[in-house]
């Protein structure tokens, strides 16, 4: 990451990152209300983010191993177009079906740009720098997720459909900035790679990769950040009457302290502890924040429960996509690729449970998401002895 080249293409990749997260965090403080004006409630907003995860699980592989093959700059731009017309739609649908199909186009959006951007972080670092590299990546999507609800909260006051179509607007400028900036290096095709198939072919492949285990922790962790990230704004605003401003407040404080820790901070960490261990960490942090949020009710206890929360899920990402990076070689497409797969469907799962519990009892998705995040804590941790030969030579002091 040395050249000014490379350092130029990382900073427009987390421009585009911070495009994409922004464009889906707007739509959390307004969904409330926007969706009482369709008669719904926690149960459709729960389906509506699974629908999104489904379309990422079924692309995201395709994604990966087309930017393999084709380069990964032509998937990115394909992504933000598709992704910012999406915006479009949904902010225009007259019924909840259109509502469902604009998701499910905004997930497609989201996975030809996440798998690429981060196979071209790789393409990009040396081993050394490989966490640097993703931890700017995730620092720009919690900044994203950080300012959208922020900027959601408050275009909501001219209109609730208004943040979508800004949104639209900047993916379609950001697809045009990428298409005249970011260079178009085209990776190595490796001779006797598989070819892409159906998506069940590429999981039963991903299942004899040296990092399955850790894509098993993707998918258990997205499970249980989802019951969270998915209820917090109900949760705030049927308890406590909050409003969509103050909403937006308790988001955007925990992905300000995110952003921070992933710029700042996350390589020394990963230098000094090693990712494996910053995992384990981070899941107790996250498990306990989780269950913590049903014992407060100030705003500033739920605002500081909440930062803890959105701060360990942000060292979190950055330090399982380093792993998994790692371990891909010469694959980082695939890796990619299925690192979203994996996550989409614990974000496909886990929202719609979310809802269906809050529905039922607004405590129950936090007690469910605590016990997931301390499963994965313990399959993790179980993993790491059995792998800590490897663990150590991936290493960088």
């Amino acid at each position: 990451m040395a050249s000014k080249s490379n350092t130029f293409a990382l900073y427009i990749l987390m421009f585009n990152m911070f495009i994409a997260m922004s464009g889906i965090g707007l739509i959390i403080p307004i969904m409330p209300a926007y969706l009482d004006t369709f008669g719904v409630a926690g149960q459709a907003l729960g389906t509506l983010i699974a629908t999104f995860a489904f379309a990422q699980f079924l692309f995201s592989p395709l994604s990966g191993q087309l930017s393999d093959k084709h380069g990964r700059k032509k998937m990115i731009i394909f992504g933000l177009i598709i992704f910012g017309l999406s915006q479009l739609a949904f902010g225009m649908a007259a019924n909840l079906p259109l509502l469902y199909v604009a998701r499910f186009f905004s997930g497609l959006g989201a996975a030809f740009l996440i798998p690429p951007m981060m196979a071209f972080v790789a393409d990009i670092t040396t081993l050394e720098d490989r966490g640097k590299g993703m931890g700017y990546l995730a620092a720009s999507m919690s900044l994203g997720f950080m300012i959208g609800p922020g900027i959601g909260g408050f275009l909501s006051e001219i209109s609730l459909q208004f943040p979508f179509y800004v949104a639209t607007v900047v993916a379609l400028v950001s697809a045009l900035l990428s298409a005249i900036f970011l260079p178009n290096a085209v990776p190595t095709v490796i001779p006797g790679a598989p070819k892409a198939g159906n998506i069940f072919n590429q999981l039963k492949r991903s299942s004899a990769t040296p990092y399955f285990v850790l894509l098993i922790v993707v998918l258990i962790l997205a499970f249980g950040l989802a019951n969270f990230q998915t209820t917090i704004s109900l949760y705030a605003d049927k308890k406590f009457n909050f409003s969509p401003k103050e909403i937006s407040v308790i988001i955007t404080v925990g992905g300000f302290m995110g952003v921070i820790m992933q710029t700042f901070l996350i390589d020394r960490l990963f230098k000094r502890f090693g990712e494996m261990k910053i995992i384990l960490f981070n899941l107790i942090l996250a498990a306990l924040a989780m269950i913590g949020i049903l014992f407060v009710s100030a705003f500033w206890t739920i605002l500081l429960v909440s930062a803890i929360f959105f701060t360990a899920a942000s060292l979190l990402r950055p330090a399982v996509n380093t792993l998994i990076s790692k371990m891909a070689g010469d694959q980082q497409g695939f890796a990619a690729g299925m690192n979203n797969a994996y996550m989409s469907i614990g974000n496909m799962i886990g929202p719609a449970m979310a809802g269906f519990l809050f529905d039922f009892n607004m405590s129950f998705p936090y007690i469910a998401g605590t016990v997931i995040l301390m499963a994965c804590f313990f399959i993790a941790y179980t993993w790491s002895l059995k792998k800590s030969d490897l663990l150590a030579s991936l290493r960088t002091y």
